[in-house]
Order: structure tokens, then C-alpha cells, then sequence
């Protein structure tokens, strides 16, 4: 006898759900079937991107993988966020994304410390890394509000990392030196 697989639950910060993408998802995204809790300008580039790599990287639909950001209030998706597996030296690496109709709301923050909080969790994940774009400062602005502390840059790209004491709750901004 098999047994199915616990379904993988929701994160749920103040604002936000994040909750994990299905095979259906990513097909109507694929296809542009827009569903009727998207966003206007839900899915962006990225999320189309990430759609079509889940055929390859079946992981990343697991509970340490991609997830939807749903708004609360109005029950929109309005971004993804996602770890990057497998972990690589014990560290995961997370992107996310806030379609331009909901940014400047502190979302990507909120999804970031929550999504890094979890990751934390999974096993042999000692780190969550991610990278920002050096033009792009509301995106280093993000990952440093979320705890991540800067550690590397090359070319264009800053690195930022997170270890188990940058990040203490779940949802939760580490706590003041």
C-alpha cells in the first residue's frame, strides 16, 4: 500500500498566504489561462520563466520549493517566491517577484523573511542566499529589511545571506543587535 504524501500546508504571514504552486498553476500560466484571483498583471515574466522549469526541476513543487503570493485582504496572486533546490554547500537560494501593480506595499519583505524563516527548517539548509541586482535597490532594500546581510558582489550582482539566528519566527524581522 502507498500512501499519499501530506499536502503541503500554506505560510501565512500577516498580509500574505504563500502558498504552494500546482502542476495547474503553472499550466494556466503557461497557457495564459487567467484565473479570477490574479492579479491584472499577474503572472510577469518571471513567473512564466518558473512555470515552465518545474518539468525539469520537480523538486521546486515540493514544500521547500516555489510558492504563490497571495494577498490576504483581497485573496489576488500577486507574485511568487521561491527556494532553488537542491541546497548547495547547505544553503538555498530564494528569488521572488511582486507583480508592479502591488509593489511598495512591503510584500516582498514580508514573503522574503517568511519564506527564509521555513527554509531554515528543511533539511541539511543551514543558509538561505540570494542575489539582487546592484541597479535594482529596492531589491537590496528587500533582502535587507528581511534579515539577509550582504557577503559578496561580483560584477553587477550583490550576494546576500541569511543563517538560523538572522531569522528567529517565522514572518518575523530578526531582532535588533
Amino acid at each position: 500500500m502507498t500512501s499519499t504524501p501530506a499536502p503541503t500546508p500554506d505560510l501565512i504571514t500577516e498580509r500574505l498566504v504563500l502558498r504552494p504552486w500546482t502542476v495547474s498553476d503553472a499550466d494556466a500560466v503557461l497557457a495564459d489561462d487567467r484565473a479570477t484571483d490574479w492579479a491584472g498583471d499577474f503572472p510577469a515574466e518571471g513567473d512564466r520563466v518558473i512555470a515552465g522549469l518545474f518539468a525539469e526541476h520537480p523538486d521546486w513543487l515540493g514544500p521547500y520549493g516555489h510558492r504563490l503570493i497571495v494577498e490576504r485582504a483581497s485573496h489576488s496572486v500577486v507574485g511568487s517566491i521561491g527556494l532553488f533546490r537542491p541546497p548547495a554547500d547547505g544553503a538555498l537560494e530564494l528569488g521572488y517577484g511582486i507583480v508592479p501593480s502591488c509593489r511598495g506595499r512591503g510584500y516582498a519583505t514580508e514573503a522574503t523573511r517568511a519564506m527564509a524563516a521555513f527554509a531554515l527548517t528543511a533539511p541539511d539548509v543551514d543558509a538561505v542566499v540570494a542575489r539582487a541586482e546592484l541597479s535594482n535597490p529596492s531589491s537590496v532594500r528587500v533582502l535587507e529589511k528581511a534579515g539577509f546581510h550582504h557577503f559578496a558582489t561580483a560584477e553587477n550582482t550583490a550576494g546576500f545571506r541569511t543563517h538560523p539566528p538572522d531569522v528567529t519566527r517565522l514572518g518575523e524581522p530578526p531582532a535588533a543587535p
